[in-house]
């Protein structure tokens, strides 16, 4: 019975946190993104797409974003070509909250799961900008990788990288193991 009660507690945790963020993303969402008479990215998705864009001219290439006029997007152009888009789905956020979510379900010490959140939501942040500028250098130089490079590799890294802090987690700080 104590085995169950420790799953049902786990799910009720994970779940209820992940629900409470995703409701939270979505009212900032609903109030941060315009679609009526502009089109408008929400102040996350624009942050990453400069951060990743500074990223690229930090490597050497000619770059810039615009917003598109007709879709929630950042265009990313390196020398006047189009090469991609950053759209809410590649800001990260879905990401860390799905991380933290995980955590909480995991939790430890007070001090230690709210300081584990914060440190593992601005890496999951900060690789997602690598991940973002450093595709968006693959596609510019080798386009006819793009299925690889943005459906199955940089996906895998980010995944990834999160799995692991994951692990780093339950082996090190949770109370459950």
């Amino acid at each position: 019975m104590q085995n169950n009660k420790t799953v049902i507690l786990f799910l009720i945790k994970f779940f209820g946190t992940y629900a409470l963020l995703f409701l939270l993303y979505s009212i900032y969402l609903s109030n941060n993104q315009k679609q009526v008479t502009f089109y408008s990215c929400d102040s996350v998705t624009e942050a990453v797409a400069k951060q990743s864009n500074f990223l690229i001219n930090s490597f050497g290439y000619n770059s810039e974003i615009i917003q598109s006029n007709n879709e929630l997007s950042y265009q990313v152009i390196i020398d006047e070509i189009p090469i991609a888009r950053v759209i809410e789905g590649c800001n990260s956020i879905s990401i860390i909250i799905l991380f933290i979510a995980f955590i909480v379900a995991f939790s430890g010490k007070f001090k230690q799961t709210l300081l584990f959140i914060l440190v593992g939501s601005l890496l999951i942040y900060i690789i997602n900008v690598v991940r973002i500028a450093v595709i968006t250098i693959s596609l510019y130089k080798f386009p006819e990788y793009e299925y690889m490079l943005h459906d199955i590799f940089f996906p895998a890294l980010i995944y990834g990288f999160t799995f692991m802090l994951w692990i780093v987690w339950v082996s090190k700080f949770s109370k459950q193991k």
